[in-house]
C-alpha cells in the first residue's frame, strides 16, 4: 500500500517541521474509506519510507492551515 500511495497520490506536501515529504490518498482501510498518509524521503532514485498511518479527522487541514505542510 505505501508504494501505491507514493506513486499515485494526487495530494503531496512537504513537512516544514520534519523536512520530509507526505503523500495522502483515500484508501479502503478496515472496510472504511480513510485518508492515509505516507511520510517518506528520497535521495537520488531511492525512496525511504518512514511511516504510514490513517489521518485523524482535521489533522491534514490543521497542518496545512498552520503552515507546517505546504504543497509539494
Amino acid at each position: 500500500m505505501p508504494a501505491v500511495i507514493i506513486k499515485q497520490s494526487a495530494e503531496r506536501y512537504y513537512d516544514e517541521e520534519t523536512k520530509y515529504y507526505v503523500a495522502i490518498m483515500e484508501v479502503n482501510l478496515y472496510n472504511k474509506k480513510r485518508d492515509v498518509m505516507v511520510v517518506f524521503d528520497y535521495e537520488d532514485d531511492i525512496v525511504k519510507l518512514l511511516t504510514i498511518h490513517p489521518l485523524k479527522a482535521g489533522q491534514k487541514e490543521n497542518r496545512v492551515r498552520n503552515g507546517r505542510w505546504r504543497k509539494g
